[in-house]
């Protein structure tokens, strides 16, 4: 049954995430942090070959994997965040980037949905020993949901994900976010160049968005499909004031779940919600759902 309920966030103090507690015969101890070594998988699909940048933590379960947001990687502030607060907790926390993103390589011209959720899925199945609470930021909380939808499918029990928690889900985002918010003339630039270079608010660059990008994007689209069935509980964190991706999209992602799922808007929270407040909030969810 869909459980919908609003809450604020809080800010708590530093450092105190997490009180020594026995939690499934296991206690929350901090434990030394220290920096974890980057790996390359390797993975090659229809013709394409990519070296794919993983930090994996090990630790305990449920461990975390991270799923970072279009044009941004694993050293962001929310992913470095989740790291540490796992490791001083002895949790595994699995970062990586796709292809195209940050210590991978790669074009971004050579970029789809369905190349970052093949790789997604590729370190998923290579570094998850046991249950891991999926976080996905953005187009992160995209590709979870879709590779829930096919771990799901595969068996509905979904042993592997402990929970998810989704940071301003981007649910049919080439579609939705991207291609209905264009232009004819940029449509047109798409369609007859392959491309269209769009400024980014968030660096002093911007990037491309390609033909591919779009085409391959209608394959994955989900709201116009069925109810998306869970077995296990997932929170979306949502800013209210967030432009990339508005608070609809998480209400419609809320309706089209048949889980356990709560979502938690946040009044002041853009669409980053990396702010102190924001990172406790976060942390606060991971804990609550560590301790469950």
């Amino acid at each position: 049954m869909t459980v919908l309920a609003k809450s604020i966030a809080a800010v708590l103090p530093p450092g105190n995430f997490v009180k020594d507690k026995q939690t499934k015969n296991e206690e929350l101890r901090v434990t030394d942090v220290s920096p974890v070594p980057i790996t390359r998988l390797s993975l090659a699909q229809d013709g394409f070959a990519r070296e794919i940048a993983v930090a994996d933590r090990p630790g305990r379960a449920p461990g975390v994997f991270w799923m970072s947001g279009f044009m941004s990687d694993m050293a962001g502030t929310k992913a470095g965040e989740v790291d540490r607060w796992c490791a001083g907790h002895g949790l595994a926390c699995t970062r990586f980037d796709y292809s195209a993103h940050g210590a991978s390589g790669g074009s971004i011209e050579d970029g789809s949905l369905s190349r970052w959720l093949a790789e997604s899925r590729h370190v998923f199945e290579k570094t998850a020993t046991g249950p891991r609470i999926v976080i996905g930021s953005s187009m992160g909380g995209f590709l979870a949901t879709l590779l829930a939808k096919a771990l799901c499918a595969e068996d509905p029990a979904c042993p592997l994900i402990a929970g998810m928690i989704l940071i301003a889900p981007a649910i049919d985002m080439t579609e939705r976010l991207m291609w209905a918010e264009m232009s004819d003339d940029i449509r047109r630039q798409i369609m007859e160049t392959g491309g269209w270079f769009r400024p980014s608010p968030y660096d002093d660059g911007g990037y491309t968005i390609t033909k591919r990008l779009i085409e391959d994007g209608r394959n994955h689209l989900l709201f116009d499909g069925p109810l998306l069935k869970f077995p296990f509980p997932l929170v979306i964190l949502q800013g209210r004031l967030d432009e990339d991706v508005p608070l609809d999209v998480s209400l419609d992602l809320v309706a089209l779940l048949d889980a356990d799922v709560s979502l938690t808007v946040v009044p002041d929270g853009d669409h980053r919600l990396s702010r102190e407040q924001d990172i406790a909030l976060l942390l606060r969810t991971i804990e609550r759902m560590v301790r469950d």
